[in-house]
């Protein structure tokens, strides 16, 4: 697991506030994730260790932003000169939305404390699955 330490000194240089967080704006396929409160109890009954959840590969949390998604080239007409020349970039967006549960892998997120609340930075590729409260067909 790896820390955002940069992330941490930035935030804390700039003093934002709770409604700040919608200040914030993911890059490229980055996705800001709030962890769910991992379980304390097995099934049984057994109460896990503080530090047990932190070994554990997969977590999962409520996704909160996300980026546009992966770049796409531009392609240059230089034979069609009545074409406008837009330097707007495009995207392939990503499939994850804000408000979906995520289950992603532990190792391959960045983790961040804002105003005293933890959030993840993961990629769209360390995300496994998405579950979705509203209907998809």
């Amino acid at each position: 697991m790896r820390n955002c330490f940069l992330c941490a000194i930035i935030l804390d240089m700039l003093q934002l506030n709770a409604k700040d967080l919608k200040k914030i704006i993911m890059i490229g396929d980055r996705i800001l994730i709030k962890p769910t409160k991992p379980t304390t109890k097995t099934d049984a009954g057994l109460y896990l260790p503080q530090g047990m959840h932190k070994t554990e590969e997969l977590r999962t949390g409520y996704i909160i932003k996300v980026g546009p998604g992966y770049p796409i080239p531009m392609l240059q007409d230089e034979d069609e000169p009545w074409k406008d020349k837009t330097d707007s970039v495009k995207y392939v967006p990503l499939q994850p939305k804000a408000g979906d549960l995520a289950i992603y892998q532990q190792n391959s997120v960045f983790d961040l404390v804002f105003n005293g609340e933890e959030y993840v930075i993961a990629t769209n590729r360390g995300i496994f699955m998405l579950i979705r409260e509203e209907d998809l067909i």
